[in-house]
Formats: C-alpha cells, structure tokens, sequence
C-alpha cells in the first residue's frame, strides 16, 4: 500500500507540475511573439543596409544581363549579312552607357531640386559616409541605375539595324545616356516637377526607361528612312526574314528573365519582411503579364491570320513585360494578367500599323515598348488609387514631346552633319563587311562551288 501511496503522489505532482508548465506557456509564447514582431517591424541597421545593397547587386547584374538578350534577339532577327555589326553595337552602347551615367547622367537623375527640371553636370562618385543611416551602398545604386539607362539605348539599336552607321549611333547613345535620358527621369525619379506637382507614378520605367527608347527609335527610323528593298514602288511590303528565330526566341527568354530584376529590383529594398513579400509579388505579377501577352498575340494569329508569327509572338512577351513595368507591385494577379494581354493586342494592331505607315521597325521595338510602354503608364491609376489619370498623362505627354524633339534634331543634325546612313552598295552587300570587315557566320557565308570553272 506504501508503495502505491508513493506512486500517486507522485503522478498528482507531476500532473501539478505539468500544469503549471502549461499555464506559463502562453505567457512564453506571448514573450516569444512580441520579440519576433519586434524583430521584424525594426530590423538592424547592418541587416537592413545588407540586403538592401544585395538586392542592388544582384537585380542589377540580372538586368545587365539584359543587354546580352537584346543583342541576341536583334542578332536572331537582322540578316546574317549585319549580325555582327548589331553584335558590336549592343556591347558598345553598353560601355558608352557606363560612362556616360559615371561622367554626367546619374547627378543629372538625382542631383534635381524638389520640382525642378535638371540636375547637376558633375562627375558621381560614392560617398558611404553615413552607410547604415543611407541604408544601401552608394555603389550599388549607382550600378542598378546605370544598367537601366543602358536598356533604354539597346531598344533604338534594333529598330534602325541594317542601315545606320556606328559612329553616328554611338554619338546619339551618348547623348540618351548622358542627358536625354537622365534629364526626363530626373522629373520623376529624382524628385522633379512631374513627382513634385502632379504626382506622376513609373514605378520600373514604362514610360522613363521604355517610351524614352521608343521615341528616340521612332525619331532615328524616321530620320534614316526604310531599309532598300523593305517597301516597293506601288506600296507593297516586301517581307525580310531574320538570321535566325531561335537565338532571337533565346534572346526573348532571357529578356523575361531579365525584367525579374528590372521590376523586382524597383522595390529598391529587402530589408523588411514586408519588402521581401513585395518584391515576390511583384515577380508573379511580372511573369503573369508576359504570359498573357504571349497567349494573345498567339490567340489573335490563329484566328485572323491563320498562321502565327513567332516573331510577333516574342514581341507579346515583350509587351506585356513593358505593360507591367509601370506598376508591378498594386495589381491583383487578375489585373496583371489583363494588362498583359492588352499589351499583347498593341503588338498586334500597332505592328501592321507602323508597316503601312512605311515605318520600318526591324524588331518592332517601337509597338512594344513605345506604345506599350504608355500602355502600362496611363492603366497605373486602374491598381494603385495614389496615381490619377491626368498625373499619368501629363508625365506620357511630357515624355513624349521631349525625348522625340530631341532626338529627331540630334539625329537631323548627325545627318547633316557626318552623315548616318551607310550607302546603297554597304548596304546590300552588308554592314558586317563596311563597319566590321568580318561575317558574324564565316561558315555559312557563300562560297564558290570548286566543280564550277572559274569565269
């Protein structure tokens, strides 16, 4: 009997002990919330400055890599005869983009007074000396910046390839790079009139990165004219096959991959869980339009034109990728994937359009980030109820207006000036042998049949 009193008494204390265990839990898991929610609402200043320049680096080096998409969906869709030609522009304009944001154009963006016009001339340099206070490296901003800027050129090279001399492109890509470009961002990135006064929203650059380089490649293909052969005498388009639509559907793909970085990295933080959730958000969102715009232009080929055009199906990646760039964040994912598709019917109409018109557009640059890229910035205000519609078209009429006056009178004056269109014969026989004396493809070239006696 000893034995079992000794038993019972033993369980009843565990039984006290154990409740009292469980009476002290909540107040634990309460202590342990309140430090996580504190954790998460102020995160440190080490922490915070870390990822926010990681998010920096790495979105700018997946944006950088845009370059390379731009170059191989141009080099997939001009003639073997100018591949490497495209090839050297799209690496230069880079470098020139590089230099020219360094030597003037990021101090022009962001060295603007609240509502003014301009920034300052003057040369970047970092300055990390309040790092944790600033909250990411100066560097690395500077970096995600910059490759921005150099998107915006890559979209001229492609509309005016087959026909425009280097140097007189390179001359025009600084001047975007340097001063057109830097000068109209600055009015809303920078804090300037457009942001000060009518409080006009891009948030990743459907009209400041996108539009900007659809107005300055509408200006140059006005300015060079069509491509010899594009248009006959009694109106018709003649139709001229690219070097190869693979490398041009690789160059799209990695173009997709890209914007992840161009949209994403917008957020221009993660060091919040709440910028973690937007930054993801946004990436669904990104993918969701370029989807749909895809499926559109397919749908719409298959049933009006019974045939579809990869070409112009790459473009409707393309579009609805530019329609969502000017506010990837707000939108359900439902919303996305109607701005997307409308981004895909403007490629569809606006393509055909340009061709009437005897605009010749050889990668159709111009539906697809021109027109989509005002697309996307007018529809802001249909998801995000900070934006209003006349802020929207302000900043689009203002864009417009300056970037295409500018750019046609550079282009006007470079024409009169050197000259920027390569003569007929360079140009049926190939920009690759005036500019580069060199094929992109030597194997492939022609060569003469050893069973044919020499003439």
């Amino acid at each position: 009997m000893t034995k079992i009193k000794y038993a019972i008494l033993a369980v009843m204390g565990a039984v006290i002990l154990a409740g009292s265990a469980v009476a002290q839990e909540p107040a634990a898991a309460e202590a342990v919330e309140t430090v996580a929610e504190a954790a998460a609402t102020t995160p440190a200043p080490d922490t915070v400055f870390v990822f926010n320049t990681l998010l920096f680096l790495v979105m700018g080096m997946v944006v950088m890599f845009m370059a390379a998409g731009f170059c191989m969906l141009e080099a997939g869709l001009v003639r073997s005869k100018n591949a490497a030609t495209i090839c050297l522009k799209n690496i230069t304009l880079y470098a020139i983009a590089t230099v020219m944001v360094w030597l003037i154009g990021y101090k022009v963006i962001y060295g603007v007074e609240t509502g003014g016009y301009i920034g300052t001339l003057a040369i970047w340099g970092h300055k990390d000396a309040d790092p944790l206070g600033q909250g990411y490296s100066d560097s690395s901003d500077w970096f995600f910046q910059m490759v921005f800027v150099a998107t915006a050129a890559s979209i001229v090279s492609g509309t005016i390839a087959e026909r425009v001399r280097l140097w007189p492109f390179f001359i025009f890509t600084a001047i975007l790079t340097g001063l057109i470009y830097p000068i109209q961002a600055s009015w809303e990135w920078g804090g300037g009139w457009l942001d000060a006064n009518y409080g006009f929203s891009d948030f990743a650059g459907s009209t400041l990165v996108h539009a900007t380089g659809g107005w300055a490649a509408l200006a140059a293909a006005i300015a060079l004219g069509p491509r010899r052969g594009k248009y006959g005498p009694n109106g018709q388009i003649n139709v001229i096959r690219g070097s190869s639509l693979p490398l041009a559907t690789l160059g799209t793909f990695i173009l997709w991959l890209g914007w992840f970085g161009f949209n994403g990295g917008s957020q221009l933080a993660l060091g919040s869980l709440d910028d973690a959730i937007s930054v993801s958000n946004i990436f669904v969102n990104t993918n969701m339009a370029a989807a749909t715009g895809v499926i559109t232009v397919v749908i719409l080929c298959t049933f009006l034109k019974r045939k579809i055009d990869l070409s112009m199906a790459l473009n409707g990646a393309i579009g609805g990728l530019v329609s969502i760039t000017a506010e990837p964040l707000t939108p359900a994912v439902w919303q996305a994937a109607l701005i997307g598709s409308v981004g895909g019917c403007i490629i569809f109409v606006v393509t055909p359009l340009l061709e009437n018109l005897r605009i010749d557009d050889v990668v159709g640059a111009i539906p697809a980030h021109l027109f989509c890229g005002m697309w996307g910035t007018i529809i802001v205000p249909f998801s995000n109820s900070d934006a209003t519609y006349l802020g929207q078209a302000v900043g689009i009429g203002a864009n417009a207006v300056f970037v295409f006056f500018v750019s046609i009178v550079v282009w006007f004056l470079l024409k009169m000036i050197v000259g920027i269109r390569a003569s007929a014969e360079e140009e049926d026989k190939g920009l690759d042998d005036s500019e580069i004396g060199a094929p992109a493809w030597p194997d492939f070239s022609a060569k003469p049949n050893p069973l044919q006696p020499a003439e």
